[in-house]
């Protein structure tokens, strides 16, 4: 089952390289010290990260497309190059990871689970930039994955390498490995609250302090440094919502269920295609680029399905699609991203899962308009299909809820999210008990599961 951020190979689990040392706090101020360090020090590191990723990618795009984005630039191609271009790429991330899989260490949020709760995986940064490299390649390509995962992996990676470096307790290096998963996911998407969140519902699991406030400071400064560089506007702008009347909150009970059954579908679809290509007819490095090609006969059709799903997702949220270019956005970003990810190109697909729930909202908006149910606008149900769907994948609708509505700084979204991403949960977690990340822990056996009494592993 691909682990929601990365699908590859995973190189084999390390312990962390540190001899059982004292609780945090035994050992004074100076420790204290070293973990403050080390915080803002991974915060910084994150930041710069995600800032460098994302220039090389926009750089790229306007030298040799002479293009703003992806979509801009695969749309120029002609149909022989759409499908080549994204072969290429995935081939040559491929030889990247091949790479990436001699080595020790871990990645990927499953990684970063075991490694902030069991202490027991060492994340390894040589591997990390080997892959980050090579889902570069694969999204300058063209390839239908997101750039999110990098710049997560890095900062939990930045966590073990810092720590590691300053001589910190297997616990702090634990809390550090939280605080720069957290200050990657801050600078991929600008929304710190939603990235603690996303630490201390799906990483950690447990809401604990020593956690909470090196994460809080850590996506503080990473996310500063972000907006200083890139701007401090909401990822999607700032949107205006309003519900016709109070009896419509119960037409976001049904947008719920939908997200959570497109997310499953989503999902099971990833499952079968990871299987399909990992039946041995295709050696590795050869997968990716079978993969490319096959995303780039979508993209053949749909160039909008490059890349993580961001431009298509504006648009969307201005309404800028008719119903059926909605629908067949669905089909071609589900395809073209199982194609990616499932044959081994390194990338996110949480952006992807934004956009086929925003694509589930407009749709959804636009049944509801014709039936005379709702005057609403359908960019507000396309943001609520976005949390919808993200909760349905992770579990984790209070994480879902939040970063939606930090992406639009709307607040009139508040209730349709806390609604519909407690449905999607809900519908979601009967179909299937495990979420996309701790589906990944299931398949190694681990039985990570959170109950009314604590988190049990």
């Amino acid at each position: 089952m691909p682990n929601g951020l990365v699908a590859m190979p995973d190189p084999v689990p390390q312990p962390l390289a540190r001899p059982p040392q004292p609780a945090p706090g035994s050992e004074g101020t100076a420790a204290s010290a070293r973990l403050v360090l080390g915080t803002l020090l991974v915060a910084t590191a994150a930041a710069a990260f995600a800032i460098v990723f994302r220039a090389a990618l926009a750089y790229v795009h306007h030298r040799a497309f002479n293009a703003p984005d992806v979509v801009v630039a695969i749309s120029g191609l002609p149909g022989w190059a759409r499908v080549l271009l994204p072969a290429v790429g995935g081939l040559l991330g491929g030889v990247l990871g091949r790479l990436a899989m001699r080595q020790a260490g871990g990645h990927g949020v499953g990684d970063v689970m075991e490694a902030v709760v069991l202490g027991r995986v060492r994340l390894s940064m040589r591997v990390t930039l080997l892959k980050s490299a090579a889902s570069w390649l694969a999204i300058v390509t063209g390839g239908s994955l997101g750039r999110e995962g990098p710049l997560i992996q890095f900062g939990g990676s930045a966590g073990t390498l810092i720590s590691e470096r300053l001589g910190l307790t297997t616990d702090h290096a634990r809390i550090l490995i939280a605080a720069g998963t957290a200050a990657g996911f801050g600078a991929a998407y600008n929304t710190p609250f939603a990235a603690v969140l996303f630490v201390l519902e799906v990483v950690a699991g447990v809401v604990v302090i020593d956690v909470v406030v090196p994460t809080l400071v850590a996506t503080v400064v990473a996310c500063a440094i972000t907006r200083a560089v890139l701007g401090d506007a909401p990822l999607y702008g700032v949107r205006t919502f309003h519900i016709a009347s109070s009896l419509e909150l119960v037409l976001f009970v049904g947008l719920g269920a939908l997200c959570a059954v497109g997310a499953q579908a989503f999902m099971r679809t990833l499952t079968a295609g990871e299987r399909w290509f990992h039946r041995g007819w295709l050696p590795y490095p050869w997968r990716p680029a079978a993969g490319g090609a096959l995303a780039g006969l979508v993209l053949v059709a749909l160039p909008s399905v490059a890349g993580n799903g961001y431009e298509p997702l504006s648009t969307l949220l201005d309404g800028g699609f008719p119903v059926g270019l909605v629908a067949m956005l669905i089909v071609g970003k589900l395809l073209a991203t199982t194609a990616s990810v499932s044959s081994g190109s390194p990338g996110g697909v949480f952006t992807p899962t934004l956009l086929i729930g925003g694509a589930l909202g407009a749709l959804y908006a636009e049944l509801l308009t014709r039936a005379n149910l709702t005057t609403s606008d359908v960019g507000g149900y396309a943001l609520v299909g976005m949390a919808a769907a993200t909760a349905a994948t992770t579990h984790a609708p209070l994480m879902a809820a939040v970063m939606v509505f930090e992406l639009s700084a709307d607040y009139a979204l508040a209730l349709p999210l806390i609604l519909a991403t407690a449905v999607a949960t809900i519908i979601s977690r009967r179909m299937r008990r495990a979420s996309i990340y701790t589906a990944e822990l299931h398949a190694r056996g681990i039985a990570w599961e959170f109950t009314m009494d604590g988190r049990r592993t």
